[in-house]
């Protein structure tokens, strides 16, 4: 998500027993099995600046912290892999169309909707929340400290999720536990446990082999702290003659080489294959691009509208890199992209979703939005529609910071599915894009 002042994104966590543990080793093998591998490094930009952070509540920099200059983190010592047979996309997509015929309306709406918890709320809360509305999805945000606390909020969320289905028909099927941990400004989680994670413009001057390695490291924290999304990395690209002009992206030096689509491609795709291997999915964001625009999303609505960016963008390509190296999730921005949609904003267009990211580049996993609960580009859309337009664009989990948004929600989808058999159907099959991750991840099964 764009970079602000308030708090930043959150985290998932798969459920803490042996089974879950061997799930995210054996995630490393089942997701690196169809990912592409990338090209060599190149150095990028040098220094590291601290601009005076501007409050965000999701993808943005989070506001507190003083910035230390991280060094990087050794390589992560060799680690085995489990020897168990990793499913394949047939059998993975076969469970998940299976598992989501045996859920109820409310179960199957539920898995769509992703929700934020702050520091300073409850865990209890939401767990009862997670329970009684069949969430599928939790985002750590503002700015969490300590391993241990967030591993202690997670396995209490997961536990809801098994208190809240019934286990016998769903096969357990547990949460995306999701954090924004790109590193630099927009770090969720720091603290004990967890590594100071350089911003993306220092990342690019490892080279992507010491940066696969790195982030292997930094998504190993996040998977003994229950995490299993990473809310990174970020595909954006900022022309050089903008710079820190862009307010979401290179005000925050989020962006691996400046001007260069090509070098923030091999970069986003490093960072995409050691996430992976470290068994945690990485979301590839903000399509269709952010780097052009002026505004913040999610402090205005004004300077969002990008007049430049084309279905058949140069800048498309980190975006493209990302999926190939394997990435499950993309995260569409909520900005303007006139030459491919003058009508709407790309998380409510189909033109951006459907045809360009699911059609051109050919993305078949989970499309997510950018925060919509306390977003300012999309304060003047009713809530409700804010889920409903974005599943009738052709994605699949909404993603609010704010967790009383989710009953509207749920209400807004359940009564379109009612009146639209083919929205039904869309809702049917972003359920089992949802489910075919989390048998990826480990979150559910079918047995045997």
């Amino acid at each position: 998500m764009p970079a602000t002042t308030s708090p930043a994104t959150s985290a998932r966590t798969p459920r803490f027993q042996p089974s879950r543990a061997l799930a995210a080793s054996s995630l490393a093998v089942v997701l690196l099995a169809a990912a592409c591998t990338g090209g060599g490094g190149q150095p990028g930009a040098t220094s590291e600046s601290t601009p005076s952070s501007t409050a965000t509540t999701s993808t943005s920099p989070a506001a507190s912290s003083s910035t230390s200059t991280p060094t990087r983190s050794a390589s992560p010592t060799s680690s085995t892999t489990t020897t168990s047979a990793k499913p394949s996309p047939t059998h993975t997509a076969s469970c998940a169309e299976r598992l989501a015929a045996s859920l109820t309306p409310s179960q199957r709406v539920g898995q769509l909707l992703m929700v934020g918890l702050q520091p300073s709320g409850s865990s209890r809360t939401l767990a009862q929340q997670v329970a009684r509305d069949h969430l599928g999805g939790v985002i750590y945000l503002g700015g969490w400290q300590g391993s241990g606390t967030v591993r202690q909020a997670s396995q209490r969320l997961q536990a809801a999720t098994e208190a809240g289905r019934d286990r016998a028909a769903t096969g357990g099927i547990g949460l995306l536990v999701a954090a924004d941990q790109e590193g630099g400004q927009v770090q969720q989680l720091k603290g004990a446990g967890f590594s100071a994670i350089p911003s993306a413009r220092t990342q690019a001057t490892l080279g992507t082999t010491a940066l696969t390695q790195d982030v292997r490291t930094w998504s190993r924290e996040l998977t003994r702290a229950g995490v299993n999304v990473n809310l990174a990395p970020v595909a954006d690209t900022v022309p050089t003659s903008l710079g820190a002009a862009n307010a979401p992206i290179g005000r925050y030096r989020r962006d691996f080489v400046p001007g260069d689509p090509q070098a923030n491609g091999r970069y986003a795709a490093a960072f995409v294959r050691g996430s992976l291997a470290a068994g945690v999915a990485p979301t590839v964001k903000h399509f269709p691009g952010l780097g052009r625009v002026t505004g913040n999303t999610d402090v205005t609505a004004s300077g969002t509208t990008d007049s430049t960016t084309s279905a058949t963008d140069p800048y498309l390509e980190p975006f493209r890199d990302g999926i190939r190296a394997g990435a499950p999730l993309v995260m569409v921005s909520s900005a303007r992209y006139p030459r491919i949609d003058p009508e709407n904003r790309a998380m409510f267009s189909k033109a951006v979703v459907t045809d360009l990211l699911r059609g051109r580049l050919g993305f078949d996993g989970v499309v997510i939005t950018d925060d919509v609960g306390a977003a300012k580009a999309v304060a003047a859309v009713p809530v409700g529609e804010r889920a409903t337009r974005f599943i009738a664009a052709g994605g699949d989990i909404v993603l609010t910071a704010d967790a009383g948004q989710a009953p509207t929600m749920r209400a807004a989808i359940q009564a379109r599915v009612k009146a639209s058999p083919a929205f039904a159907r869309q809702v049917n099959a972003s359920v089992e894009r949802v489910l075919a991750l989390k048998v990826r991840l480990g979150l559910a099964s079918c047995g045997g």
